[in-house]
């Protein structure tokens, strides 16, 4: 069995068992705040272990425990945990993991509201570094006494930055840090950091995994004693549980995920390929758009999502960012199919411009270039996008 056949069926059939729900093909919502118990020593037995039983549903429900551990046999991971949303998930694990005194390394561009997490941190003594890095070696300079994390995204946001994870792993293990990764992009269907050596893999949940743009959730799956940690910490103390409904949402989300994935890969290249030849595109950023790109089983990635970010020509005359991120707005405004909104994974394909006209010295610290829109592209018809980006180009 491939690699890929494993991944449907893990999405389709691992950790489900008809028989005990009535013969029913869907697993039920266990739609219930509190477990009760047939006799008090029981409940008290199982209150001394509350990680492994059903006691609360902050804790554990067996909707979202289905979720969880297909979740962590596609990462090839030993434990998971859900939470009610991707930074639930990375502020629990942060929260968990850090103590006074302590310091993040973040590579490269990560997520702005992880970013903002960090800086919260500060207050408590935790510090962090933002680097930007070409080449993996380059860590070992930053690394300080105190880090305790490395913190990454592969392929990073906005400038979809790949980073050799089997490298920064092993940089981590010989400082004895934990190494981060957010997943989401790639999602486990095309690449699998812990196989790489990363310890801990997070996803937004909201993305591709639920992949009808009616969730917010996320999860972190790592090694049992990671998340037996975050569980008693950054899980229940910090109360981000996921609900059962979203549970099943992303459990449902789960059984298609594997030829989403394919169709969203066939439709990127297809957009990207039309971008690299246009004549107002500057840049393509996205690793099929790299002349090194390679389709490959022994490569890190596995495949490509269709999250991209492109890089516009804009009018000489136009020259200052005022009128940068006017034509940036017309660019976004003349599309019919791409709608203007945050986040991705979604059916429909999205835009958004970083550049918001007051915040060019904030973009420039983290290399993001003024004239930069990010596309995301959807399930809908990839000539059909074509069409409506063409059209889009006339504005500007």
């Amino acid at each position: 069995m491939t690699n890929f056949s494993k991944d449907i069926d893990i999405c389709t059939h691992f950790a489900e068992d008809s028989s005990e729900y009535f013969g029913a093909v869907t697993p039920p919502i266990v739609q219930t705040s509190l477990f009760a118990h047939p006799e008090a020593q029981l409940f008290a037995q199982k209150l001394a272990t509350e990680r492994e039983h059903y006691i609360y549903s902050r804790g554990n429900n067996p909707t979202v425990r289905i979720l969880e551990q297909k979740l962590a046999a596609l990462e090839m991971g030993e434990s998971c945990k859900c939470f009610g949303s991707g930074m639930g998930a990375i502020s629990a694990t942060l929260f968990t993991l850090l103590n006074a005194g302590d310091h993040i390394l973040f590579i490269n561009n990560i997520y702005g509201p992880a970013l903002a997490y960090a800086e919260t941190l500060k207050k408590f003594n935790i510090s962090h570094d933002i680097i930007f890095i070409d080449e993996t070696a380059d860590i070992k300079t930053h690394i300080k006494d105190n880090t305790r994390i490395i913190y990454v995204e592969s392929p990073s946001t906005h400038n979809m930055q790949v980073l050799d994870l089997k490298a920064v792993a092993k940089i981590a293990q010989a400082h004895k840090i934990l190494s981060i990764i957010d997943n989401t992009w790639a999602t486990p269907i095309f690449q699998k950091p812990l196989t790489l050596g990363i310890d801990i893999v997070i996803h937004s949940c909201s993305k591709y995994i639920g992949g009808h743009s009616d969730v917010i959730a996320g999860a972190v799956i790592a090694k049992h004693k990671i998340i037996d940690q975050i569980f008693e910490i950054g899980h229940q103390l910090n109360g981000a549980a996921l609900s059962p409904f979203d549970a099943w949402l992303l459990i449902r989300g789960l059984r298609t995920l594997p030829v989403r994935m394919l169709q969203h890969q066939k439709s990127a290249k297809a957009i990207i390929t039309f971008l690299k030849n246009h004549p107002k595109v500057a840049k393509v950023n996205h690793p099929f758009a790299l002349d090194s790109y390679k389709e490959d089983e022994n490569q890190q990635l596995k495949g490509v999502s269709s999250l991209m970010s492109v890089e516009l020509k804009i009018n000489p005359n136009h020259n200052n960012n005022h009128n940068a991120f006017e034509q940036l707005t017309s660019f976004a405004n003349a599309l019919k199919l791409f709608q203007i909104g945050v986040s991705w994974g979604g059916f429909e394909s999205l835009i958004i411009i970083p550049n918001n006209n007051h915040n060019q010295l904030a973009l420039e610290k983290s290399h993001i270039s003024l004239n930069l829109v990010r596309l995301y592209i959807g399930l809908e018809d990839s000539d059909m996008l074509i069409e409506d980006l063409t059209c889009a180009f006339t504005v500007i």
